[in-house]
């Protein structure tokens, strides 16, 4: 029940971080434009567009984010495929983000950098040890019959190391025979 906890919350604080980070450079956009600052000679309104732009292309990628932290609250299975790259790739920028927000912004915005980070790494790995998609969990490894537990029931011979290994068994009547690989 807390694995659907985490990835509603990791995808609620995704989606808020996505209209957030839009909003944030449409209004930087803004202040450009309308204060027709220049940075080393560049059009301030190419810079405002390159802001909308950026803000949209980013507030885009966080809500896809979003999303696919959704789907495993709403289905209740591992994230696959695409939405496990969208995750692992949201971890990286959060912690790369987080490491640069530090000394830019402050701790109050390492500490929310590394929040959503901790969301999406629980996200990922609450449903470790669960097949996504519908596939099987590997079998375990082990005997696979009780002829293949016993000592002599077909398995790799210490003799020889190969399996069956042209080593001498007990046949049925108690005599030692070759038995054939």
């Amino acid at each position: 029940m807390a694995r659907r906890t985490v990835a509603w919350v990791a995808s609620i604080v995704l989606f808020v971080e996505a209209g957030g980070v839009a909003l944030l450079n449409w209004f930087l956009g803004h202040v450009v434009d309308r204060q027709d600052m220049s940075l080393a000679g560049l059009d301030p309104h190419a810079m405002s567009v390159s802001a909308w732009i950026a803000g949209g292309v980013f507030g885009l990628y966080l809500a896809l984010c979003g999303l696919a932290a959704l789907l495993p609250a709403l289905r209740g299975r591992a994230p696959a495929g695409f939405g496990r790259v969208l995750l692992i790739s949201a971890a990286v920028v959060h912690a790369v983000l987080g490491a640069f927000v530090v000394g830019l912004v402050g701790w109050g915005a390492f500490a929310f950098m590394m929040l959503v980070l901790g969301l999406i790494v629980l996200t990922l790995m609450a449903y470790d040890g669960q097949a996504g998609d519908g596939a099987r969990p590997a079998a375990p490894a082990g005997p696979r019959s009780s002829q293949d537990a016993a000592p002599g029931g077909g398995g790799v011979s210490p003799e020889s190391g190969a399996p069956g290994g042209g080593a001498l068994r007990n046949g049925p009547s108690g005599s030692a025979a070759p038995q054939p690989a």
